[in-house]
């Protein structure tokens, strides 16, 4: 079989159809149908990706989502059937990598799946020495940030921007240049993303998220790191 993908909704039809069209292209598929169970799953289970729909028993995908970040950079993409600016948005907030709404075309929802999990395989490592940077600290090898030598617990999303940036000093990224090099040119999403992982890169990185000193904004233009 090929990759592992855990699909996790109540609606069983979809379950069933996703699992037989996925199963058709060599995935491996797992389901749950209710939030707790899909967590559980996760926390037993190595998956490559997870579909996690919104709208749960038990435990809604935001907050499904939002544990698993606190263990796992697991690629998520979260399936809504609102339509809303910001419920996507708080799907990105809460660590989702991609969303699509209900109702969708299967097909659709494959090429996502292909378009991460082919970004995953052709990522490579680079090994670099690590970089400090005043209190924080930009660790490759291990894919984290420390400050004051407390890990601050990135997500894969957020490390990928700030080694990118912090590689780069002074040199400025507009969102699109950002999307392409983090999300990679099959992302379906929008500049927004980056303007939310931006925002929670800050957070854990910057005492004063509001005056940042690794992390600057060139306003009309994009961001860029300060050594």
């Amino acid at each position: 079989m090929g990759r592992k993908i855990l699909v996790v909704d109540d609606e069983k039809l979809i379950v069933k159809g996703i699992k037989f069209s996925l199963e058709q292209d060599d995935y491996e598929v797992d389901c749950a149908y209710d939030g707790e169970e899909g967590l559980n799953k996760i926390k037993e289970n190595v998956y490559d990706l997870v579909l996690l729909d919104l709208m749960l028993p038990k435990l809604n995908g935001y907050d499904v989502c939002r544990e698993v970040r606190e263990f796992s950079d697991v690629p998520v993409i979260m399936l809504t059937a609102k339509d809303q600016d910001m419920d996507k948005i708080m799907g990105l907030e809460y660590g989702a990598d991609d969303y699509v709404t209900k109702p969708f075309n299967i097909i659709e929802v494959k090429a996502r799946i292909k378009a991460i999990l082919r970004r995953a395989a052709k990522k490579e490592e680079k090994e670099m020495s690590t970089c400090v940077f005043g209190e924080l600290t930009v660790d490759p090898e291990n894919r984290r940030a420390l400050v004051n030598d407390k890990d601050v617990g990135l997500t894969a999303k957020e490390f990928d921007i700030l080694q990118l940036l912090s590689s780069n000093p002074d040199k400025i990224y507009d969102r699109d240049k950002l999307l392409t090099a983090v999300w990679g040119e099959d992302f379906y999403g929008d500049a927004r993303t980056v303007d939310v992982h931006i925002r929670r890169l800050r957070e854990k990185i910057e005492k004063d998220p509001g005056n940042p000193v690794y992390i600057h904004t060139k306003w009309g233009i994009g961001y860029y790191f300060e050594a």
